[in-house]
């Protein structure tokens, strides 16, 4: 039986709205979505890295919620 885990990472852009991607792992593939546009990318690694990098450019959402 295959594991199935998922999270997301969120930033709020300049205007205060905030961005969600989720990441949702399978097995050994992990797949990352964008609630606010749709994108979607499959990434073996560094998922978490590459939401954020997407958020910071698609969406210039950068600051993070929990301040870390």
């Amino acid at each position: 039986m295959s594991e199935n885990n998922a999270s997301k990472v969120s930033r709020w852009d300049q205007h205060g709205r905030q961005h969600v991607v989720r990441v949702q792992r399978t097995g050994v593939q992990r797949t990352i979505r964008c609630d606010t546009c749709g994108w979607r990318k499959s990434a073996q690694f560094l998922p978490r890295l590459k939401a954020q990098e997407h958020l910071a450019e698609a969406h210039q959402a950068t600051v993070d919620p929990t301040g870390s």
